[in-house]
């Protein structure tokens, strides 16, 4: 005669079972290979921080002797005398702030338009597809040669545009000198075209990994499909794009060659966005080849440790910001 079903055995041995085996033990024939790799992770995460740790003592120690002579004035002085020995960097701060203002008011529009256009059903996959390979192509092209076309080119092209600004707006500040070619905004121009790749290439991951859902079901609330882009699509993705837009400052904040050749090089600080200009990174890489006192070195690498800081506060500044976006629930 069969015996009766009893649950309470069957309960029994599960949690037997549950006891005496654990899905998320490590434990086994390959066990060391596993915690070798974590090892190798954690070893290599060590040594980018050693690397960092090393570049900022390297640098601090190059510069102690201008860090010594000037102090904190050095930020402020606008004073630079290779002559006399007079260093200050406060033309080159102001140069690489605005230019990478400039870069930024630019590209960041342009590159959520680009992600948009190449993420959501605006255009036909034949167009979208070369659309955003073409821009990310872009990041390819050396930087030398990107200021060879804004020299030769660009310049040249954007020159009257210039004049029309300074003839139709020159009761503004920003636009009260008359254009000389090269220019603050020029370098600020150029700069965005830069930059764009990255800001639209990952603005439009971050788009392409919102789930399709939320989209399918505002749009089945009756949003239209713009309503659904900018109070569904753009808020949620808000922490992945603002991510971009710093990884596109941080660029923006450190190029060299192309803003060298189209920014003018001029030590002067003028809120005219027409006039020349210069930045940290431009005057490091004309005159570091030459720089032989050892007071001009050291002022020299006083700049290149201001723009290393400067990079710094604001990548952690948009750390805190993005935690603080995600938090309160617009990016997260």
């Amino acid at each position: 005669m069969a015996k009766a079903f009893d649950p309470s055995l069957n309960a029994g041995l599960a949690n037997d079972i549950s006891l005496e085996i654990d899905l998320s033990s490590t434990e086994g024939e390959k066990v060391w290979l596993d915690k070798g790799f974590t090892i190798l992770v954690g070893l290599s995460a060590l040594a980018s921080v050693a690397v960092l740790f090393w570049m900022s003592v390297v640098v601090a120690q190059q510069a102690w002797p201008a860090i010594q002579k000037y102090g904190a004035q050095f930020l402020w002085s606008m004073d630079w005398d290779i002559g006399q020995l007079l260093f200050g960097a406060l033309p080159f701060i102001y140069g690489t702030i605005v230019t990478s203002m400039i870069a930024l008011l630019i590209a960041v529009p342009v590159g959520i338009a680009v992600a948009l256009m190449t993420s959501e059903n605006l255009l036909p996959e034949w167009v979208k597809s070369p659309l955003a390979f073409t821009v990310e192509l872009i990041a390819a092209i050396p930087s030398v040669i990107i200021g060879l076309w804004g020299i030769f080119v660009f310049t040249p092209v954007f020159e009257p545009v210039a004049m029309w600004l300074y003839q139709t707006f020159d009761w503004l500040i920003f636009f009260s000198t008359p254009p000389l070619g090269q220019s603050v905004l020029v370098a600020g121009i150029i700069l965005a075209i830069m930059v764009l790749p990255t800001m639209a290439a990952i603005s439009r991951e971050v788009l392409l990994a919102i789930p399709a859902p939320l989209r399918s079901a505002s749009m089945a609330l009756g949003a239209t499909r713009w309503e659904t882009i900018f109070r569904v699509m753009l808020p949620t993705g808000a922490s992945g794009i603002l991510g971009a837009a710093v990884l596109a400052l941080g660029r923006a904040l450190g190029e060299t060659m192309a803003v060298t050749m189209v920014i003018g090089n001029s030590l002067q600080i003028s809120p005219s966005l027409l006039d020349p200009g210069t930045t940290i990174a431009a005057n490091i890489a004309l005159q570091f080849p030459e720089a032989l006192d050892p007071l001009h070195i050291g002022a020299l690498m006083y700049l290149a440790l201001i723009l290393f800081v400067l990079t710094l506060v604001v990548n952690v500044a948009a750390v805190f910001i993005v935690q603080f976006v995600s938090s309160k629930g617009i990016g997260g």
